[in-house]
């Protein structure tokens, strides 16, 4: 199986490194990164993370790639697109999401990162759709969602949080492959 490791005008999305865990748990630990998510995460949640990300790169050689700016090859995050888990309403799904350190907030990374890797799954993978979702609140996300041409679609509970949860409800948004063509071509 071929890898696929994008690369943008700023961006090499790429396979995650073992160097890569302790930058990713920092991330992952910061408070103002993790706002919209239940809790900030140990790093041995931090790390079983980048141990899934490896093992669906294995099975299918793309994933929520590893994100590294191409001036001085620092890890920021990540970007990608992968299959959501059975469990979520919409499954089966390839989802496309990101999660970056507050340092490279603003700067058009997630956006620039998130078009790439929809090229690879509408151009090269030939899907016929993309999802994403979020907390309502997450307006920067949503924002990055509706940058990308997706369309709002139907709320929905979480099922990975408890009944009640302050973060239950999520807005899903949804891009399918023949609106993209249509953007791309405009």
């Amino acid at each position: 199986m071929k890898l696929i490791e994008p690369t943008t005008e700023r961006l090499q999305l790429r396979q995650w490194r073992d160097e890569d865990r302790e930058p990713f748990a920092a991330m992952n630990a910061d408070p103002a990164v993790m706002e919209y998510f239940p809790a900030p995460l140990s790093r041995e949640e931090s790390d079983a993370g980048v141990d899934r990300q490896m093992v669906h790169f294995q099975q299918n050689g793309w994933g929520f790639w590893a994100v590294e700016t191409l001036a001085d090859s620092q890890f920021i995050g990540f970007v990608g697109i992968k299959h959501v888990t059975d469990d979520m309403p919409f499954a089966p799904a390839i989802e496309i999401g990101w999660r970056l350190a507050r340092s490279a907030w603003g700067k058009g990374y997630a956006s620039e990162a998130a078009k790439a890797s929809l090229q690879v799954g509408f151009e090269q993978l030939g899907l016929d759709e993309i999802v994403s979702f979020t907390v309502p609140g997450n307006f920067r996300s949503r924002a990055v969602m509706e940058k990308l041409g997706m369309v709002q679609g139907d709320n929905f509970l979480h099922p990975g949080l408890p009944q009640g949860h302050p973060m239950q409800e999520h807005v899903l948004y949804r891009l399918s492959a023949q609106d993209y063509r249509i953007a791309r071509q405009a």
